[in-house]
């Protein structure tokens, strides 16, 4: 008792020290009222709560409104978090930009280089001392510029970041395509590519196409079985993984004022599988709760001042459609639990219709694995009910079927979790917890299988499900469902178990049914924690040294790409033509690829290998045009390279979909390919092109695809007189010595053509300093 007692008023005293950022905070409110009043008065009408908070953090005032999804604006974030894998790339590149320090509040968290393979303790060992040089690095470059430091085992960025940063009515940008979490303590919240956050840690304007506006309105009430995770897993099926594109996604209604802030993070945090910019929720009493549980009621307090400013106008309520661009309406009485997937995160499935789903599709009904947790689905809420669900398979005698694993968010939760005896409920049941990080969902799993080749079936409550995604096995079909459901199937063993309606065989061979899951939203004892694992600053970094061995295989100093050499590009090689989904998982894999996110050479060998080249079908098998024989994508890239020739990936569409990881864009371009020609991009994927001094570039008609053949040499005309909203001209010259002229179209606007003919944006930064 004096032992919790003493760790109790450690963490207390953390936290009533750690209200980060409350000045910065202070002024945003303080400046609210004023810009929302403003905006309403310029559009001459109410405001949607997106439109409030974008209009509020413009870099500049503007005195017109600018047009949804066509003009492009520059916006100042209030601050911006990094992943241990992305923020090396973005840091590398910021340390040669000539600033001393970060222009706005930033942070670093290591969560994706901790591979879960036996357990917390000694995977987070293992990591700690593999990753010693990256840990290292980060550690000592944000020393240097001012950037808060999450140690390794301190916790998922996203989990983090909504525990200590996030705050109603602020925007943030993120080196990580879930990002979008903190849209569920009502802060737009937009993952992006490390030279954004470049811009941004910079002081310079970051740009944005403004979003189209999305309404989603919530009525009713969640019960039973059914959790948030159900609400955005029905919305993914609605709107598929493109239909978000280009838009932000607000949910309203007092359905939503009736979820748990976590809860409206898992919504939002799983957005990204929807292809948003963004999803967000008004400020109401659930997240002035959170903020209190977590030592942030100075927080609330500020917030309640602007509550008004925080929330959608009473108009925009009572009208929707004359607001939103789009309105969907979900009545969470009558929602039932989803299980989305295999492969795909919008293939979704209501539980009632799952079984059928698995024996109609032939998919492996055996369960093997089922995983909780993650930055979706890790907070006391998650973890309780899900914990009640292994406290019944005790006491009514049940044997757990699957493997279970459990990956808590952040060490503030796994603290309190064991603290409370949920930890204890899993353990003995046969769960194993994992380190506090990624882990199984970023592929960050060494499994344990027999036979790599087999098909099998897991489940996770994880957000992203596309295939070798979580274990690198292309055999293995992963589900995606909320923690209650991943945790009662691996109970079953059995993908067509419904708990709502079936019951089980316990070990007395007695037939039982699992109970509704029941939790807490907030621990009934508050949260505790012992060492939360942050690293302040230096307050003055200028003596830090940051020191990268040029030996390393790990890290990797950059040198700027060279600018566009003025003329029309000719005489450049097909290097592949991606067939179907091409993910940035495809085009930069992560798994054991991670461990080279700091150096560019050495990541490039990934680049494309999981893409399926159209016209053989195969993975990482592409013609070399120089010498006729079929080799690895990486390796051709790099003997056209070798020749001097410049090279053009080929793709379908929603090209870049998932990940925000910019490698995607910077191996292409390291490896010499000049222009990305596509059906149609993801958003992000396509900014972090542009941001590198790559061509991306869309088919005018999409059947035009169907043109490009295996032997092509192209040309890319019209570049001499590049303009917005100017179409360029593709040649593909055949084998056959015929041709086809292809139109394409592009998006960029002045800024961006710069930083194509600069050789990338970095260049005009540095440039821009070096004045």
């Amino acid at each position: 008792m004096i032992n919790f007692a003493v760790h109790f008023l450690t963490a207390l005293k953390f936290f009533i020290s750690m209200v980060f950022d409350i000045d910065m905070i202070k002024r945003v409110y303080e400046a609210l009222p004023g810009k929302v009043e403003a905006t309403r008065k310029m559009l001459g009408r109410p405001l949607t709560l997106a439109e409030k908070i974008l209009y509020a953090h413009l870099y500049a005032p503007t005195p017109t409104a600018y047009e949804r999804g066509k003009s492009y604006v520059e916006f100042a974030p209030d601050r911006v978090a990094m992943q241990d894998a992305t923020a090396q790339m973005a840091l590398l590149q910021f340390m040669t930009c000539g600033r001393d320090k970060v222009a706005v509040p930033s942070t670093v968290h290591c969560d994706h280089l901790i591979q879960a393979k036996v357990g917390a303790t000694q995977d987070l060992a293992i990591a700690i001392d593999t990753n010693k040089e990256v840990y290292d690095f980060l550690s000592s470059i944000s020393n240097k510029y001012g950037i808060g430091f999450w140690k390794p085992g301190a916790g998922i960025i996203h989990q983090v970041v909504i525990e200590n940063y996030a705050f109603p009515g602020g925007m943030m940008i993120g080196t990580d395509s879930h990002t979008p979490n903190a849209g569920g303590m009502g802060m737009l919240a937009i993952g992006v590519g490390g030279a954004d956050a470049v811009d941004v840690m910079a002081g310079l304007p970051w740009e944005l196409k403004m979003p189209k506006l999305i309404g989603v309105k919530l009525t009713g009430k969640l019960s039973g079985w059914v959790s948030a995770k159900d609400v955005i897993l029905k919305v993914a099926g609605i709107l598929t993984v493109k239909g978000g594109t280009g838009c932000i996604v607000e949910y309203f209604g007092e359905g939503a004022d009736s979820l748990s802030a976590t809860g409206k993070g898992t919504i939002c945090n799983m957005g990204a599988e929807i292809g948003a910019t963004c999803s967000v929720f008004a400020y109401d009493e659930k997240m002035a709760d959170y903020l209190k549980v977590t030592s942030r009621a100075e927080v609330a307090a500020l917030a309640d001042g602007v509550k008004d400013h925080l929330r959608p106008d009473a108009e925009v309520y009572a009208d929707p459609a004359k607001y939103y661009d789009q309105v969907i309406e979900i009545n969470l009485d009558e929602l039932e639990p989803y299980v989305n997937g295999p492969f795909t995160p919008d293939l979704a499935w209501p539980l009632s219709k799952f079984a059928q789903a698995v024996k109609e599709n032939n998919w492996p009904e055996k369960l093997e694995v089922a995983l909780i947790g993650s930055c979706t689905n890790s907070s006391y809420e998650d973890i309780s009910r899900s914990a009640s669900l292994a406290k019944q398979a005790i006491t009514k005698n049940l044997k757990v079927q699957s493997e279970f694993t459990i990956t808590p968010g952040s060490e503030l939760v796994r603290y309190t979790i064991e603290r409370d005896g949920l930890l204890n409920t899993f353990d003995q049941i046969g769960g194993v917890v994992l380190a506090n990080a990624c882990g199984p969902c970023i592929g960050q799993w060494a499994r344990h299988i027999d036979d790599p080749n087999r098909k099998n079936s897991i489940i996770t409550s994880f957000n992203r499900n596309f295939a070798k995604r979580n274990d690198g096995l292309a055999s293995t079909h992963a589900f995606v469902a909320s923690p209650e459901i991943v945790t009662a199937l691996a109970i079953a063993g059995d993908l067509t178990f419904n708990p709502m309606t079936d019951t089980l065989k316990n070990q007395d061979g007695v037939e039982v049914k699992l109970d509704e899951p029941t939790g807490f939203e907030l621990p009934p004892a508050g949260f505790s924690v012992d060492d939360p694992g942050y690293q302040a600053p230096a307050a003055d970094g200028s003596g830090v040294q940051v020191v990268v061995s040029p030996t390393s295989d790990r890290l990797q100093l950059l040198a700027p790409f060279t600018a566009w050499e003025g003329v029309d590009l000719k005489g450049l090689k097909l290097l592949i033509k991606a067939k179907g989904k091409c993910t940035t998982d495809h085009i930069s894999m992560a798994g054991p690829w991670l461990k080279y996110r700091g150096h560019l050479d050495n990541i490039s060998n990934n680049m494309l290998i999981g893409a399926v080249n159209a016209y053989n079908d195969k993975t990482d098998t592409v013609k070399n045009q120089l010498t006729g024989e079929y080799g690895a994508v990486p390796a051709t890239a790099r003997a056209y390279k070798a020749a001097h020739i410049g090279s053009v990936v080929v793709g379908d569409e929603n090209y870049g979909e998932g990940s925000s990881r910019e490698h995607a864009a910077m191996e292409p371009r390291h490896l010499g390919v000049r222009a990305i020609l596509v059906k149609s991009f993801a958003r992000i994927h396509e900014t972090n092109l542009k941001k590198q001094g790559m061509l991306a570039l869309t088919f005018a008609n999409k059947e035009d695809y169907e043109l490009i053949q295996e032997d092509d040499v192209i040309d890319i005309l019209g570049l001499t007189t590049f303009a917005p909203g100017k179409t360029l001209t593709v040649v593909a010259h055949h084998a056959d010595g015929t041709s086809s002229e292809i139109v394409v179209n592009h998006t960029y606007n002045e800024q961006q053509i710069e930083w194509f003919k600069a050789g990338g944006a970095l260049n005009v930064i540095r440039a821009s300093f070096a004045k």
